[in-house]
């Protein structure tokens, strides 16, 4: 199986100057063959799994204690102090119907009417005749009244009415029966207390619900908050901002500040590991360069046989160059992002392989289209895809390596896909093909790279904030698929720059 180390020989990896869009990188015989392929469809984009921030559950969560609770409240008033209250102002009521039906009964005509006198002046109770005519309102508006309705009735008796309003006047009206003549007792509404309506106490409910709702969310603002702060300094962490990414180290909460401290340790020991790893690359040029220079020049002065000394120079030449790509993987460095034309970026990169005899290029890019990145780092992962589709992707019937380099404009990005005719690669092999040093094939001495190819076009993709993904192409070959970041309106956008980070 061919090698899809993605190593490259010795020599420089970087295009020529841009050329122009127009300018043509096979012959127009050569591109017979793939002109009418028909487009690989895109690889599915793994999308994140829906759910809810912590935010959101913990608000959700904190919403349904407090409105459960309330609701609870609600139940246990009813249950043990508002029903109680209402069955013994029925019962009340109920004794004051019997104590002044016994008065009347008991009294004669004169007698009679002095007492009705006297309850209306001294226990505020008026007494009047039940006409046939009188228009009445019952007393059951709420389950509340009407519980209270059904207790006076239960003892009083079926014949007895519980009013709330009599020929249009307000109050606790009863109408009982003395000897066959019907009565309305008629009661001060304040002696029975206050009974909520159904709206009062709807209205009370969403007053508590709504201010349940706003303390919960700030109760699960305030305990998200910490858990927020350490996501940020966590992202200026990993775009290599150390000194902005610290923590407050002096919070009361004793588990926030040992996180805030351990955190603040860690970002501590990576920042002085950065700051090794940036010395150590400083020194690693002249350290390693300077032996294979001198070795170099020996090698061309004292070796006499010109195939030896071809071959010797040619392995120094080799080794600089794994030396390149073992600086390039580990070098951290800022990459600026601009708007680039990613047809002519594609044409440039292609322009070195127009004239060779083994490889035909076909580009599928509207002129038009732009994507946000770095000219020099996009440029370096074309050229690196291509090298290697010639070294590997060759069919096995023509020896020719066709490469087509598509891409298509979608709403959250531009999709680019550079992909070959080959063999391919075993499906187990490709989630392991970005990682460094990995061949897909360590027999092959015809490798000369380092097996840092497709890590570095890997990293490099990653560092404009893209995605590189691999997969056999259904109608064979292997096709890497970059996802890019467009330009805003496919217009020139101000250059903007992100950390590199290894």
């Amino acid at each position: 199986m061919p090698e899809r180390a993605f190593g490259m020989s010795a020599g420089p990896t970087l295009p020529p100057p841009m050329a122009d869009v127009g300018a043509p990188c096979t012959r127009p015989d050569q591109l017979a063959d793939s002109s009418n392929a028909p487009l690989e469809p895109e690889l599915e984009q793994q999308r994140a799994p829906f759910g809810f921030s912590l935010f959101w559950r913990t608000f959700f969560l904190l919403a349904l204690l407090l409105l459960g609770t309330t609701l609870g409240w609600y139940q246990m008033f009813r249950a043990l102090e508002y029903e109680p209250r209402v069955i013994d102002n029925a019962r009340q009521i109920a004794s004051m119907v019997n104590l002044s039906r016994a008065a009347l009964i008991h009294s004669d005509a004169i007698a009679r009417v002095s007492l009705i006198k006297t309850l209306a002046e001294q226990e505020k109770v008026r007494i009047a005749p039940r006409e046939p005519g009188d228009r009445f309102e019952l007393f059951n508006h709420t389950v509340l009244e009407r519980r209270m309705s059904g207790e006076i009735v239960a003892r009083l008796g079926l014949g007895t009415v519980v009013a709330r309003r009599v020929n249009g006047e307000e109050g606790l009206w009863v109408g009982f029966s003395i000897e066959g003549d019907s009565y309305w007792l008629l009661m001060d509404r304040s002696r029975i207390g206050t009974l909520l309506s159904g709206s009062a106490w709807l209205l009370w409910l969403a007053t508590l619900g709504a201010a349940s709702l706003l303390g919960a969310a700030l109760l699960a603002g305030y305990i998200n908050r910490p858990l927020r702060q350490l996501a940020n300094a966590a992202e200026r962490v990993r775009e290599g901002d150390y000194r902005q990414g610290r923590l407050d180290e002096s919070t009361r909460a004793r588990e926030i500040r040992a996180v805030n401290i351990g955190f603040n340790r860690m970002a501590e020991e990576l920042s002085r590991i950065e700051q090794e790893r940036a010395e150590m690359l400083a020194g690693i040029s002249h350290d390693l360069r300077t032996p294979l220079a001198r070795l170099r020049l020996e090698t061309e002065l004292s070796v006499p046989d010109a195939e030896a000394r071809e071959h010797m120079v040619a392995d120094i030449a080799q080794v600089d160059t794994i030396i390149d790509k073992f600086l390039d993987y580990a070098r951290p460095d800022h990459v600026s992002l601009q708007a680039l034309p990613l047809a002519a970026l594609a044409q440039a990169a292609a322009q070195p392989f127009a004239s060779r005899d083994d490889m035909q290029v076909q580009i599928d890019v509207a002129p038009e289209l732009q994507v946000m990145g770095d000219e020099v780092e996009l440029s370096r992962v074309l050229a690196n895809l291509l090298e290697n589709a010639r070294r590997y992707g060759k069919s096995a019937d023509s020896g020719i390596a066709r490469v087509r380099i598509a891409a298509t404009a979608r709403e959250h990005g531009v999709t680019l896909r550079v992909r070959d005719h080959g063999p391919g690669v075993p499906e187990e092999q490709l989630a392991i093909l970005t990682r460094p040093f990995f061949r897909g094939d360590t027999a092959r001495t015809e490798a000369t790279g380092a097996g840092l190819g497709l890590s570095i076009v890997a990293k490099m993709v990653r560092h404009m904030g893209g995605e590189l993904t691999l997969a056999n192409s259904p109608s064979g070959g292997l096709m890497a698929v970059i996802r890019l970041q467009p330009a805003p309106d496919g217009r020139p956008a101000p250059s903007t720059t992100r950390k590199r980070r290894g």
